[in-house]
């Protein structure tokens, strides 16, 4: 590894790959050795704009980088990823991280039998109202989550599940660490023969129960998350990256009788792009060999869980005779 920098490269240079492009270029740690895309006009539109190599296709990249961002179609993920990781080279997957379990496994396993760093671009999670609130969770017993987006061609690969509603799944399963004992699940296509917009309820073996909307055909953008726990009612706002704590205060002693005080407070947050802070977490994996916050089993647990509620929506779908068209969790 170079002395001073983390040579760096992103596979797959859309909107995603763009954006990873330009974070390792305001990164000092980093050298943006090349971007990658089998559309050779984008690979060297991009490499222009972030001044480094456009590349056609991921061989060439062997012996010359240390870490790279994948940021291709779902269904290239494990492709990609695998063989990125048989040439010695630390790997960030984008959300999912794969098309099936099945390649999520094999993902995983090439990354244990290489020694490199798998790690998988579940953004939200280095959200730091989410890093705020990390630290006072406990034992939350019910959750509300609304994450809606107008329409946009940008993801249409995958069912709205898999695009948007995976970012949930993920913060729940880091949030309430237990099984899933039921989930039922309702979805329909709108604006594509995909999924377009979903709801869940999922419970867990601790007796949490969540409730989840995700939709990429709102008329605005939402993206919120509201949960409680014992005598406390926490409100979470990715977009403007707070978190506000509402507890019960104890009438003092010898206090006439009533409702007790509320008390509010804004939790300590650091105002940072997220994908700043998930490719630092990333290079800092790389750099000290460390086990990322999302690694290769976090990013399998949120497929799975996604999977699950797609399972939910067709079998839903089958029952009222609703159409919908061949999506992921039929791979």
């Amino acid at each position: 590894m170079n002395a001073t920098k983390i040579r760096v490269a992103v596979v797959g240079v859309g909107d995603f790959g763009r954006n990873h492009a330009r974070v390792y270029r305001e990164l000092e740690q980093t050298e943006l050795v090349a971007v990658v895309d089998a559309d050779t006009e984008r690979a060297q539109r991009m490499a222009a704009e972030f001044g480094t190599e456009a590349l056609s296709h991921i061989e060439a990249l062997a012996g010359r980088v240390d870490a790279v961002s994948v940021a291709v179609p779902t269904v290239e993920h494990a492709r990609v990823t695998n063989r990125l990781l048989e040439q010695g080279i630390d790997v960030l997957v984008e959300k999912p991280m794969a098309a099936s379990l099945a390649e999520a496994d094999a993902m995983i396993e090439t990354a244990k039998k290489r020694g490199r760093v798998l790690q998988v671009g579940h953004l939200e999670r280095f959200n730091p109202a989410i890093t705020a609130v990390e630290k006072i969770v406990n034992g939350p017993l019910f959750f509300e989550v609304h994450r809606l987006g107008v329409f946009s061609p940008r993801s249409l690969d995958v069912d709205v599940v898999y695009d948007v509603m995976i970012h949930d799944l993920d913060i729940l399963l880091a949030l309430v660490c237990a099984p899933v004992t039921d989930l039922k699940a309702v979805g329909i296509p709108i604006l594509s023969d995909k999924v377009d917009i979903a709801h869940a309820r999922v419970e867990f073996s601790t007796g949490a129960v969540a409730n989840l909307t995700a939709s990429r055909v709102s008329t605005e953008r939402v993206r919120k998350m509201r949960f409680f726990q014992a005598h406390e009612y926490v409100s979470v706002d990715y977009t403007r990256q707070d978190a506000v704590r509402i507890r019960v205060s104890p009438l003092p002693e010898g206090a006439p009788g009533g409702f007790p005080p509320f008390q509010f407070e804004k939790l300590p947050t650091e105002p940072e792009e997220p994908l700043h802070a998930e490719l630092r977490a990333f290079l800092d994996c790389v750099a000290s060999r460390g086990t990322p916050r999302v690694d290769g089993a976090a990013g399998r647990s949120a497929l799975q869980l996604a999977d699950r509620v797609m399972s939910g929506i067709l079998e839903h779908a089958q029952r009222v005779q609703l159409k919908v068209g061949v999506s992921q969790a039929t791979r």
